[in-house]
């Protein structure tokens, strides 16, 4: 579970996430839009512990990204939108690495690899080098890894770009599986179509603050103000 309550980030006297507050439920898949600079990435960093809020406090299921933030990152499965690997190491390789990191015992982690490679139909790439992979591939191998400790909160920021469409439908497939056994993802993307596709939740940011948060029936009494697309909401909402 994932709660922000009154989240402000500032650097210097630039405001990049103004007063935020929302909740995302255990099985719940909530979709982060807005435009370029509208704080969704500054948001992610502060709820995955890699900056701190100016005001304001962040909780991953139940534990202070603050006080608690050991506590608060083993729960919790951290994405970016640019997969880090390290290049001279093979995907099975930086899997191992992952999972050390998450202290996980070495027979369930021998296990757990097995299953994540058969999952993400990486076997003929596991254990070639990284600096040999895919855009596709080394997205595969990223969210890999954070699964390996079973998170129960997933954040992960634009999963789609670069992807080919069977890359991509593993991705959307992967995390869909993941909110329904009761994992909360929270999923920053700039695609409306994947956002109306998967998610439970859609929210909207613009200049720091949320416009919109709620389900994709209360969204589809915005649409039908338009012309019955989420895009036109999108634009209207932050323009």
């Amino acid at each position: 579970m994932i709660e922000l309550r009154n989240v402000t980030k500032q650097f210097d006297k630039f405001t990049a996430v103004d007063n935020v507050s929302l909740d995302v439920k255990p099985g719940e898949l909530f979709g982060f839009l807005g435009p370029n600079g509208a704080g969704k990435t500054t948001t992610i960093k502060m709820i995955a512990g890699l900056f701190s809020p100016t005001h304001g406090t962040i909780r991953i299921n139940g534990f202070d990204t603050m006080l608690q933030p050991i506590e608060a990152k083993s729960t919790l499965a951290y994405v970016p939108d640019q997969p880090f690997l390290y290049d001279k190491l093979t995907g099975r390789e930086f899997l191992y690495f992952a999972g050390g990191l998450y202290k996980i015992e070495k027979e369930i982690l021998h296990t757990r690899i097995k299953e994540l490679i058969e999952h993400f139909e990486i076997g003929q790439w596991i254990d070639k080098r990284a600096e040999d992979y895919s855009q596709g591939m080394r997205q595969r191998i990223s969210i890999a890894a954070a699964l390996l400790h079973h998170p129960r909160t997933i954040v992960i920021d634009e999963p789609m770009i670069g992807l080919d469409p069977r890359s991509a439908k593993i991705v959307r497939e992967t995390i869909k599986r993941q909110s329904q056994q009761g994992v909360s993802v929270f999923m920053s993307t700039h695609s409306l179509p994947v956002a109306e596709e998967l998610c439970d939740r859609i929210g909207i940011i613009h200049n720091g603050q949320l416009v919109f948060a709620d389900t994709q029936e209360k969204l589809q009494v915005y649409k039908q103000q338009f012309d019955g697309k989420l895009e036109s909401v999108f634009l209207e909402l932050t323009k």
